[in-house]
Parts: C-alpha cells; sequence; structure tokens
C-alpha cells in the first residue's frame, strides 16, 4: 500500500513539474502577457519588455482603450523597445503582439477611430 501512494505521489510530482515547464512565464507586473516569448520574438531581454511596457497606460479593466491612448502607448512602447533593439519596427511589433494578443489582432482598437 506505502509504495502504492508513493508511486502516485511520483506521479503527481511529475505531471505538476510538466506542466510548471510547458506554461509561459508570466511576471508578475504583467500577468496578461507571456512576456519570454514576446521579448525572444523581440530580441531582447524579458527586462527590458517589461521596464518599456511600464510606461504605457492600459484602458481601465473591462474597458476599450480609444484610439487616441492606443496611438499614444504604441508611441511610447515602440520608442521604448527602440532603444533595447533598433531593429523592432511597428510592423513587426504589431506582428508579434498580435500573435499573443487574446483575440489576435481583430482583438485591438482599429486605429482609425
Amino acid at each position: 500500500m506505502k509504495n502504492c501512494i508513493n508511486a502516485s505521489l511520483l506521479v503527481a510530482i511529475i505531471v505538476l513539474s510538466g506542466r510548471a515547464v510547458a506554461a509561459p512565464a508570466f511576471l508578475s507586473e504583467d500577468p496578461k502577457r507571456p512576456v519570454d516569448k514576446i521579448s525572444h520574438d523581440l530580441n531582447i531581454a524579458p527586462e527590458q519588455f517589461t521596464a518599456c511596457f511600464r510606461q504605457v497606460a492600459p484602458a481601465p479593466q473591462g474597458m476599450q482603450p480609444t484610439a487616441e491612448r492606443v496611438h499614444s502607448n504604441k508611441a511610447v512602447l515602440l520608442s521604448c523597445l527602440q532603444k533595447a533593439n533598433a531593429n523592432i519596427t511597428n510592423d513587426k511589433l504589431d506582428e508579434v503582439m498580435d500573435r499573443y494578443r487574446p483575440g489576435g489582432h481583430e482583438a485591438q482598437v482599429p486605429m482609425s477611430e
């Protein structure tokens, strides 16, 4: 009986360990974005992305940002990211952020509003 319990415990540990490895790394101050993946795709350090994103002013929870806020945030974020990697273009930033945004590009507020 003791061996059966130990085997079950070992299986549970292996399963939980596998989930922890497979989950994207979210930073406590940026819990909605897989910062490790985004920063990898932009060829910058996760800390650089997080530092740049701290300067962004997201819309309040549950509200859609205005087009003006989208433009302002994008300008701030892109300018900061380009200091970390001058090869980051507006199109590249859009491509990467859309890849990890829930709902993809369609979830973004139209830039013409």
